[in-house]
C-alpha cells in the first residue's frame, strides 16, 4: 500500500525542476493557500512569509521589536505578608485553601496587555491577465542560501522572484525577473491590519508609519523602495506602479523606537545603505554572511525517492506510513535555518513564533514563555554549532534581572532575582492569571542553566565573569532565600510552587495545583547551585557564598521514586486528573539537566523510563513541543528506536505543510526541540564524556553528521555504516582533554588547540 501511494504521487506531480539550488530546500507546486503554507525568510530581526501568489503576491512582514505594551510593575502588594500563611496551609495539606489564598493575594493584576504583532504586508499586484496559462510553477525556500523564490512560465515567458532578508544590509530584498525584456508589470503597496498606519508615497518610495495599539506600544516605520530596470514608474496615492520593466528590485527596511532609536532615521539609514548596492552584491553579501553559520553542519540519514516531491506531499506520504529519511534530515536543517533567521547577536531572542507571526493578536501573544518554551528554542544552539545565536537569549535574561530583583524584593521580601512563567519584550517578571501556571518562580533559575551551558561549550572566561556568573549568582541567591525547611522531614523545599501547568487530585477529591516541594523546582535549583559553585571556583570568587550553596545542596529534598516505580512529580503520590499532560516537568533532571544519567544513577534512569511510558500510554506528546521534548528524553535514555518513533509522530501529527511545528496552532519550539533531539540521538556530552551514536535507530542504518559540537570545545564529525560507527573526527577548539565513549569502548585524547584527530569505529 505504501509503495502504491508513493508511485501514484511520483506519476501525478510535476518533478522538481533541474535548476533547484540545492538539496536543502522545501518547495510547493502551487501558491500558499494560507499562512501555514507560506515560506519564511529572516535575518534575526526582519522576517517575511512568502505566499507566492500569481495575480497578487502577499509577503507578510515582521520586525522583532514590534510590540504593544510597556514597562509596568504589577506585584500584588500583600503577597509578601501572605507567603508564610500559604506555606503553613500547604504543609498542613490544605491545598485548595492555599491555592485560593494565593490566587487572591499573590497574583498580580496585569492591566496592560503586551503582545508581538505583524509589521504589515507587502502586496505586489501583477494583474488578472498575468495568471493565465501558468505552467512549471514552483515556490521554494532554500536553506543553503536563505533565499525564497517563485518561478513559473506564463505565455511562453519565464518569471522568477527571489526574496531574502539580509543581516549585513538590514533589509528585505525582493528581485523580480523575466526572460523577455519589457514584460514586467506590477503595482506595489504596503498595508497593516487595522488601517491606522500612515502611508505616504514619494517618487519610488513608500513609507508606512504607526504608533501601534493606539499609542500603547512602539512606534514603527517601514520603507519600501522600488528600483526598476527599464519601463515606466507611476506614483499614485498609496502605491507605485511599474510598466514594461526588465527587472525590478524591491528593498524594504523597518525600525521601531524599542531600542531608543528614532525609527524614521534608522529605517532611512538602512535604506540608503542597501539601495546603494547592486542586487548581485546584496545577494552575494547576504549568502556569504548566512552560509558561515549554516554550512558548519552537514547531515545525511538516508536517501528517499520522495525527495522529488513537493513538501506537502512528502508529509502526506509520511502520514501514509512512509519514513522519508531525507525529509528528516531536511527538517533538522530547517531547525538550524530558523534559528539563524530568527535569533542574531544584538537582537531580541526568538519568541513563541520565532519572528514570524501574523496579525495583531497572535496565539499566546507570541510572547516569551519561560517555563520551557523559550528554553527549548535554544536547545540546539550550542550542540548544532550555532553558539552565536544563543547570545540574544542570554542577553535577554540578563536584561530581566533588574525587574526580577524588584519582584523578589516586593513580592517575597527576598534578595536575588526571580521570574515566573512568562515575560515579554519589556522583561516583566511578576506572576498574573491562574496559579495553575503562574505560581512558579523558577523562570530565571531555569534560564540560568543556559548561561552555564554557553560557557561549557566556549570556556570564555570573560563572558563567565562579566555576564554569566553575575546572573547565575543572582538566581542562586534568590533560591537560597526561597527554600525553607519542611517541618516533617527537615529537608529544604521550594514553595509555594507548581509542576508547570499540571494539576493533582487531593485526598478529599479536590483538583489543586500548589505544593511545598515540586520535583521540578528541586531539579532546577540543584542544577543551578551546582553550576554556580563550579563557576565561582573557576573565577575564584565568593568562597563564603559557595560554602553556603554546598550546605543547601546537602539539605535539598532529593528526587524520589514512587511506589509504582515512577519519578514523583509532587511531594505526595497524588492521583493525576490529566495523566497524559503535555508538560513532563519532573524529568528536567534527565533533559535538559544532567542529574539523571546511566552511570551516575541507573535506578533513576529506569524510573524516568516508566514515567515517560506512563505519560505516553495516557496520550502524552499531543502537542508539537511536548513530542519534541520526548525525543530528547528517549535519546538520553539511549533508546534510539523510541526516539525515532516519536520523531516520526512529530512529523506525522504535529507538523504543518511548511514544516512549521504545530502546537496547535504554530509554535516554533517544537522545530527547535526536534533539531536538538536528533543531535542528542547522535552525540551527547552532558555526563562528563563525549558519547558517540548513543541512540542511533536502525532506520538510520548508514549516514553521517559533520560539525556538531560537544562540551569542552570540540567539533565532531561522525560517520556510520551498517548501524555501527565507522569513523569519528574531532576538532579541538580549546585544547582540552577529550574522553570518547562508543558503547562499552572508551578513548581519552590529550589534545592541542586547533588539533584534528581521527579515530575508527573501535576508537583507535
Amino acid at each position: 500500500m505504501r509503495l502504491y501511494f508513493l508511485l501514484s504521487l511520483l506519476f501525478n506531480v510535476p518533478l522538481l525542476p533541474a535548476q533547484t539550488p540545492s538539496p536543502w530546500n522545501i518547495w510547493f507546486d502551487r501558491p500558499a493557500a494560507n499562512w501555514n503554507e507560506a515560506l519564511p525568510v529572516g535575518n534575526g530581526r526582519l522576517g517575511a512569509m512568502v505566499f507566492g501568489g500569481l495575480e497578487t503576491e502577499r509577503i507578510q512582514l515582521n520586525e522583532s521589536s514590534v510590540w504593544t505594551g510597556g514597562d509596568y510593575d504589577f506585584v500584588n502588594p500583600v503577597s509578601k505578608e501572605i507567603l508564610p500563611i500559604v506555606r503553613v496551609m500547604l504543609f498542613a495539606g490544605k491545598y485548595e485553601e492555599a491555592r485560593k489564598t494565593a490566587q487572591k493575594y499573590m497574583m498580580g493584576k496585569k492591566a496592560i496587555r503586551s503582545r508581538y504583532q505583524t509589521l504589515g504586508d507587502l502586496h505586489i499586484d501583477f494583474g488578472k491577465d498575468h495568471a493565465a496559462q501558468i505552467t512549471d510553477y514552483q515556490r521554494y525556500v532554500n536553506f543553503d542560501s536563505a533565499i525564497a523564490g517563485v518561478r513559473y512560465r506564463s505565455g511562453g515567458v519565464n518569471f522568477t522572484r527571489e526574496i531574502f532578508s539580509s543581516a549585513p544590509d538590514r533589509a528585505l530584498v525582493v528581485r523580480l525577473n523575466v526572460s523577455q525584456p519589457g514584460m514586467l508589470n506590477a503595482a506595489f503597496r504596503l498595508s497593516r491590519p487595522g488601517n491606522l498606519a500612515l502611508i505616504q508615497v514619494e517618487g519610488n518610495e513608500i513609507t508606512m508609519s504607526e504608533h501601534v495599539d493606539h499609542g500603547n506600544g512602539v512606534r514603527l516605520v517601514t520603507r519600501l523602495k522600488v528600483l526598476a530596470e527599464g519601463g515606466a514608474l507611476i506614483s499614485q496615492d498609496s502605491l507605485i506602479r511599474i510598466e514594461k520593466a526588465n527587472q525590478i528590485t524591491l528593498i524594504l527596511t523597518a525600525a521601531t523606537d524599542y531600542w531608543g532609536d528614532v525609527p524614521e532615521t534608522i529605517s532611512r539609514d538602512q535604506m540608503e545603505m542597501a539601495a546603494a548596492r547592486p542586487y548581485d552584491t546584496l545577494k552575494a553579501v547576504h549568502v556569504g554572511d548566512y552560509q558561515r553559520y549554516f554550512k558548519r553542519v552537514d547531515i545525511h540519514l538516508g536517501a528517499s525517492h520522495a525527495a522529488r516531491l513537493p513538501v506537502d506531499l512528502r508529509l502526506a506520504g509520511m502520514q501514509k506510513d512512509d519514513t522519508d529519511p531525507q525529509l528528516q534530515a531536511l527538517y533538522y536543517q530547517f531547525g538550524r535555518y530558523l534559528l539563524i533567521s530568527s535569533s542574531r547577536p544584538g537582537g531580541l531572542p526568538a519568541n513563541l513564533q520565532g519572528i514570524w507571526a501574523d496579525g495583531l493578536n497572535p496565539p499566546w501573544d507570541a510572547d516569551y514563555h519561560i517555563n520551557i518554551n523559550i528554553q527549548m528554542n535554544y536547545w540546539p544552539s550550542e550542540i548544532c554549532n550555532l553558539s552565536e545565536m544563543h547570545l540574544p537569549f542570554l542577553q535577554f535574561l540578563d536584561a530581566m534581572r533588574a525587574d526580577g530583583r524588584k519582584t523578589a524584593r516586593a513580592m517575597y521580601g527576598m534578595k536575588g532575582t526571580v521570574a515566573h512563567f512568562t515575560t515579554d519584550a519589556w522583561h516583566f517578571t511578576e506572576p498574573y492569571g491562574e496559579t495553575q501556571w503562574a505560581m512558579w518562580p523558577m523562570g530565571l533559575a531555569w534560564g540560568a542553566q543556559h548561561f552555564w551551558e554557553h560557557y561549557l561549550f566556549t570556556e570564555d572566561s570573560t563572558y563567565l565573569e562579566k555576564l554569566a556568573y553575575p546572573a547565575m549568582k543572582d538566581a542562586a541567591l534568590f533560591c537560597s532565600e526561597w527554600l525553607m525547611e519542611n517541618p516533617a522531614t527537615k529537608q529544604l523545599v521550594s514553595g509555594p510552587s507548581i509542576s508547570p501547568e499540571n494539576t493533582f487530585k487531593t485526598a478529599s477529591g479536590e483538583i489543586s495545583t500548589m505544593v511545598m516541594g515540586p520535583t521540578m523546582d528541586h531539579m532546577i535549583i540543584r542544577n543551578l547551585l551546582e553550576n554556580t559553585i563550579a563557576a565561582s571556583e573557576i573565577l575564584q570568587v565568593d568562597t563564603d557564598f559557595r560554602k553556603k550553596l554546598r550546605n543547601i545542596l546537602a539539605r535539598l529534598a532529593p528526587t524520589k521514586v514512587g511506589s509504582d516505580g515512577r519519578i514523583m512529580e509532587w511531594t505526595e503520590e497524588f492521583e493525576e486528573p490529566e495523566p497524559g499532560h503535555r508538560h513532563i516537568s519532573h524529568l528536567f533532571g534527565l533533559h535538559p539537566g544532567n542529574e539523571i544519567t546511566q552511570r551516575k544513577n541507573p535506578e533513576l534512569m529506569e524510573a524516568a523510563r516508566k514515567t515517560i511510558d506512563f505519560r505516553l500510554a495516557h496520550g502524552g506528546g499531543h502537542t508539537g513541543w511536548s513530542r519534541a521534548w520526548i525525543i530528547n528524553f528517549f535519546a538520553r535514555l539511549h533508546d534510539g528506536e523510541s526516539a525515532y518513533q516519536n520523531l516520526l509522530a512529530l512529523l506525522r501529527k504535529s507538523t504543518l505543510p511548511n514544516l512549521f511545528d504545530n502546537h496547535p496552532p504554530f509554535q516554533i519550539d517544537g522545530n527547535f526541540g526536534a533539531t536538538a533531539g536528533i543531535t542528542e540521538m547522535l552525540l551527547q556530552s552532558h555526563a562528563g564524556e563525549i558519547e558517540l551514536l548513543p541512540a542511533l535507530p536502525t532506520a538510520w542504518n548508514t549516514g553521517y553528521i559533520h560539525g556538531i559540537c560537544a562540551r569542552g570545545g570540540f567539533e565532531i564529525d561522525l560517520d556510520w555504516e551498517d548501524g555501527a560507527l565507522k569513523q569519528v573526527a574531532i576538532l579541538s577548539k580549546l585544547g582540552n582533554t577529550c574522553t570518547l565513549r562508543y558503547g562499552d569502548k572508551t578513548a581519552t585524547l590529550q589534545t592541542i588547540k586547533g588539533g584534528r584527530y581521527v579515530l575508527n569505529g573501535t576508537l583507535h
